[in-house]
């Protein structure tokens, strides 16, 4: 089963809670990256091709320097040229075969993180809003940024490097074995004082590269929360705070990562000081058997070069360790998100959902409570049928449930209890993509793209034309002020709308659910931050829309609630009275205070 997804640290771990994670860290994980590989096989096969090539003639060389230093006296000069020219063979093989090695492999590890980051998102653009209640989006794309970009460097490089060293420590091994068998035994003796720090050492810089990524998404979470609510910070004089607060978590950051390099570093020394100390007492037992005759120059020589290509070898596994170790890390953070389990899925055999859509939405006997706040009752127990073609409004206090209504008619979330019907079919029994795309939704606080107006508009519906996204922007009288920005409805319009007003925004908005042309119509404050002209303008727009939709309204304005069908009033999570305007008036009740309040001719009239 997944772990679950846990969020950034907002502060810094409990202790402990780190290590524990850390316990789980192994190598092996790096086996889940497999599935994203498998479809390049035959890149890898070449790769691995062009690897043994590289190692083998890496090994042959001191072979031919060993002729060389050999026969260097010898009267035969035409044979000296050949050893020369077969050693000059061989690095033209090398040269090529690891240009095509690099080639493929950076190739592969490219083509296999751009899969990654593709699957990682495909993932987490469909989980319901309670996923994103335990993990920042900030962490989310800090996973599918710096993560993937450590796995691509170890399968574009680190990797192929590993693997080259393996194939030239242990076949350098063999040939120095076959070399001089007294002379390979002193330098076996020697592995266990090199391969123990590495494994000690090794396991604590596991441990502290998974917390130093875990702090590089924290800050990014952090930056990207103040990022997108900049004028809201500024407007409160925090900028300050803010910095400190970025400031902090990246000193922080710095700091592990200060932890993770020394320890790295005390490994790499250790690694060869050991290694080459060996080569040095090896080589002076050489040279001893050397003078007494025991071997030639050219058999001391080919040893030694195979000992300084296992040392070689054996630091560059050190060194690779520590990145794969940093990968481990990074695959288990993507792998956590790939794996993540959601509260709101598709059924295995979805029913099909009937043609046309009559729109009747049923909430039967539902409970509801927010993950985040579990001991607040949201919905209680609600009892509730739209009919098709029916306006219903949704009026009460903050907190009477009235936006989780909208919410869980889109199934957002899934009820604790009860169901949520959709033409009498419970919503968990169809898949989301095939009624969702049956509703058109207006939020309070629209969503607006780092796009052109155009593009916003048609967001509601893709394959809709120019003259279509006009219609709808006039509809939602927005055509006017699109027309005055610089290049109309081509005009970018900023991330998140920031060149727009907030009454902008909003008829944009309006214009995209107008567009979509769906048989059920959300609007959840749909006109709240409109001025008294536009809203009259788009008040028009929105009876003539939802003129044979059903259609659900959460609204504070007098004009809107007014001509609804029916006005629902919640209070707890509960229907406490329903009718028209005027019946609610007359009963003196909640709706009747609340509309004393907000709902005045005056307050309407601004």
């Amino acid at each position: 089963m997944a772990k679950p997804v846990s969020a950034s640290p907002a502060a810094k771990p409990a202790p402990g809670a780190a290590e524990e994670r850390a316990r789980s860290r192994k190598i092996g994980v790096l086996a889940s990256l497999w599935p994203f590989m498998k479809p390049y096989r035959l890149q890898m096969i070449g790769a691995s091709l062009a690897l043994v090539l590289t190692a083998s003639m890496t090994l042959t060389l001191p072979l031919a320097v060993r002729r060389v230093v050999d026969n260097f006296r010898i009267e035969d000069g035409e044979l000296l040229d050949w050893y020369f020219l077969a050693a000059l063979g061989i690095a033209a093989i090398l040269a090529v075969g690891t240009g095509i090695r690099y080639a493929l492999v950076t190739r592969l590890g490219e083509r296999v993180v751009a899969d990654i980051r593709k699957a990682v998102f495909d993932r987490v653009i469909g989980m319901s809003p309670e996923f994103y209640e335990r993990i920042m989006t900030g962490e989310v794309l800090s996973r599918i940024t710096t993560d993937t970009t450590l796995i691509q460097s170890v399968l574009g490089s680190s990797v192929s490097i590993a693997l080259r060293n393996m194939l030239m420590f242990l076949g350098g091994l063999v040939l120095m074995l076959l070399t001089s068998a007294k002379l390979t035994g002193m330098v076996l003796l020697l592995i266990p004082l090199v391969v123990v720090p590495i494994l000690v050492l090794g396991r604590r810089l596991r441990v502290i590269s998974r917390e130093n990524q875990d702090w590089i998404a924290a800050s990014s979470g952090n930056a990207g929360e103040a990022l997108s609510a900049v004028q809201t910070v500024q407007a409160f004089t925090h900028e300050q705070a803010s910095r400190n607060q970025f400031g902090e978590m990246t000193e922080t950051s710095y700091t592990v990562s200060l932890r993770r390099i020394q320890t790295r570093a005390v490994l790499t020394v250790i690694v060869i000081f050991l290694v080459f100390s060996g080569i040095v007492g090896v080589l002076w037992m050489g040279a001893n058997d050397v003078r007494n005759g025991v071997m030639t120059e050219g058999v001391l020589i080919q040893f030694v070069i195979y000992s300084i290509i296992m040392a070689g070898s054996v630091a560059a596994l050190s060194e690779i360790w520590s990145e794969l170790q940093r990968a481990a890390g990074a695959t288990e953070r993507l792998v956590e998100l790939l794996n993540a389990q959601d509260t709101v899925n598709d059924p295995g055999q979805a029913q099909v959902f009937p043609a046309p859509v009559r729109g009747e939405i049923q909430f039967d006997d539902v409970t509801f409570r927010y993950p985040a706040r579990p001991d607040v009752v949201a919905l209680n127990e609600l009892s509730l049928t739209v009919n098709p073609g029916e306006t219903v409004a949704f009026v009460g206090p903050s907190g009477a449930g009235k936006t989780t209504v909208i919410q869980m008619i889109q199934r957002f979330y899934d009820p604790d209890s009860g169901r949520v019907c959709l033409d009498g079919i419970d919503l968990r029994d169809l898949d989301r993509s095939n009624f969702r795309r049956h509703m058109a939704l207006v939020p309070q606080d629209p969503t607006i793209f780092a796009a052109s107006a155009r593009e916003n508009i048609r967001f509601g519906r893709l394959d809709a034309t120019d003259a279509e996204v006009e219609d709808a922007a006039r509809a939602a009288a927005a055509h006017e002020f699109i027309s005055t920005l610089p290049e109309g409805y081509d005009s970018f319009v900023g991330e998140r709308g920031v060149m727009l007003s907030g009454g902008q925004k909003q008829r944009i908005a309006i214009a995209r659910a107008i567009l979509r042309d769906a048989p059920i119509l959300l609007l959840d404050e749909a006109t709240s931050a409109l001025d008294a002209g536009s809203e009259r303008a788009v008040q028009g727009a929105v009876d003539r829309l939802r003129a044979g939709r059903t259609t659900l309204i959460v609204a504070h304005r007098l004009a809107t609630v007014k001509k609804a069908d029916r006005i629902i009033v919640l209070e707890n999570g509960q229907i406490v009275a329903q009718g028209t305007h005027d019946d609610l008036v007359s009963q003196d009740g909640l709706y009747a205070r609340l509309a004393r309040l907000q709902f005045t001719d005056g307050v309407a009239a601004e």
